[in-house]
């Protein structure tokens, strides 16, 4: 199973149709070869890093380098 695919299905599963699920999968690869160069980092350290800021947004997490600065953390 290809990277793509496998994206998509993961996306499916957090709630994506279809359609949109693809389209996310395809966002994700793009933006992971973006940062990897950008930042210097391997391919597999930017996914697993966009995978836990989508998987964190999916239950309504708010990461700590997208709070504005002073916010009150969880809890």
């Amino acid at each position: 199973m290809d990277e793509l695919t496998r994206l998509t299905e993961l996306c499916g599963k957090l709630g994506a149709a279809p359609a949109q699920a693809e389209a996310m999968a395809r966002q994700l690869i793009k933006r992971t070869d973006q940062l990897s160069a950008e930042r210097g980092q391997s391919r597999e350290e930017t996914m697993a890093y966009l995978l836990r800021l989508l998987v964190q947004g999916r239950s309504g997490e708010v990461p700590p380098e997208f709070r504005p600065p002073n916010a009150p953390g969880p809890g």
